[in-house]
């Protein structure tokens, strides 16, 4: 102990706390002058969770389709009533197979039901056939309709089965039941996703321009002949955003709650801690990048490429993962997108489901140590 009481290298960690203290403190000034940062921290998570949110779907209700009926009966109306009470379905029934072509042509229908002139006949004898001719020049939204074509025509055969009538294939009543999505909305799908391509954009757009702001008015300069060190650089630069981070993450949050009724059935802590991981490592990247070029634009276009991109279309946000190539499914296992979409769905709407918590949270960790560890050595050549 020293005469004043203070423990040997107390002086020199309160120094320390005081620098850090103090680039947080002209960083935290410098966000409240410039909009841009406030803009990217606070507002464009609102915008773009409220632009994808309700402008991206992956429902479809409202298809115009043409119920082409030949020989009109109770029968016949009985059996398309599933297409004209359907929400999925805006039903124009006809009479005229020609007149149906010509609206599939045209692109004004998207679909054709065909109930052929003996379709009554052969209803009551057992071997009715319904035809389903759909528009393909979009599969995945021709798979989806034709579903939606099949489940409306096999109500009516499990409603004329319980009526005691025979039905071909109507045998055997069909219960589903959707887990994890009951009210079957593909926003409880693509909402913890839209939170991942948010926090991406945040972290990494943040610590990249505003370090590549540093080094084209030239005050980042000024900072090679302070007694600063890189540790303290680093978190002196960071922890201002990553607060602004948090407040973007709990925005989206809310909104996915209060806005889009997701359910929430996971820990909010386990919530916090890995998006807290998430961030960290896009502020890593942010760095790396921002250590490397010293231009906005080209920091900007470069972090756009490593991040957002791959974030939207190689993370299982949007498209399937089992269904892509295997050298680019290969690909997806470096990029974080993919393990901090897999557990958001997971805390979201399945709960603490440790089997896929624990092992995809130990990748996340590990890329923290790996980007705070390069961004470390990167910052300290630039400021040696």
């Amino acid at each position: 102990m020293h005469r004043t009481g203070v423990v040997p290298g107390m002086s020199g960690i309160a120094a320390k706390l005081r620098r850090i203290l103090a680039l947080m403190r002209k960083e935290g000034y410098q966000i409240l002058r410039d909009p841009s940062s406030i803009a990217l921290g606070v507002v464009m998570p609102v915008m773009l969770i409220l632009l994808f949110g309700f402008g991206l779907s992956l429902d479809i209700k409202n298809v115009p389709v043409a119920v082409v009926v030949e020989n009109p009966s109770p029968i016949t109306a009985s059996a398309i009533s599933g297409f004209r009470l359907s929400p999925y379905f805006d039903a124009h029934v006809m009479t005229s197979m020609d007149e149906a072509e010509q609206l599939m042509l045209a692109r004004k229908v998207d679909g054709i039901i065909v109930l052929q002139s003996d379709f009554a006949r052969r209803l009551n004898a057992g071997d009715a056939k319904v035809e389903v001719l759909v528009h393909g020049a979009d599969a995945n939204r021709a798979r989806i309709i034709e579903a939606y074509a099949e489940g409306a025509i096999g109500q009516y055969g499990v409603q004329r089965s319980a009526e005691g009538r025979n039905v071909a294939g109507a045998a055997v009543g069909i219960e589903s039941r959707l887990w994890f999505n009951e009210a079957n909305d593909s926003h409880y799908y693509l909402v913890p996703g839209l939170i991942v391509l948010v926090m991406t954009l945040i972290g990494a757009f943040l610590t990249t321009m505003v370090v590549a702001r540093e080094w084209e008015r030239g005050t980042l300069e000024a900072l090679f002949v302070t007694p600063m060190r890189t540790d303290e650089f680093l978190l002196g630069k960071t922890l201002p955003y990553f607060f602004m981070g948090m407040i973007g993450l709990m925005l989206c949050f809310l909104a996915s709650r209060f806005m889009f009724g997701v359910p929430f059935r996971g820990s909010i802590w386990l919530f916090v801690a890995i998006s807290t991981l998430y961030l960290l490592i896009a502020l890593g990247i942010g760095l790396l990048i921002s250590s490397a070029v010293k231009s906005q634009f080209v920091a900007s276009q470069l972090t756009m490429v490593v991040t957002f991109l791959p974030a939207m279309m190689l993370s299982g946000f949007i498209f399937d993962l089992r269904s892509m190539p295997v050298a680019v499914r290969a690909i997806t296992y470096m990029l974080p997108a993919r393990y901090f979409v897999a557990l958001l769905q997971t805390v979201f709407l399945a709960g603490n489901v440790w089997s896929v918590i624990l092992p995809d949270t130990a990748v996340l960790a590990g890329m923290v140590v790996v980007l705070l560890f390069l961004s470390r050595r990167a910052t300290r050549k630039k400021l040696a």
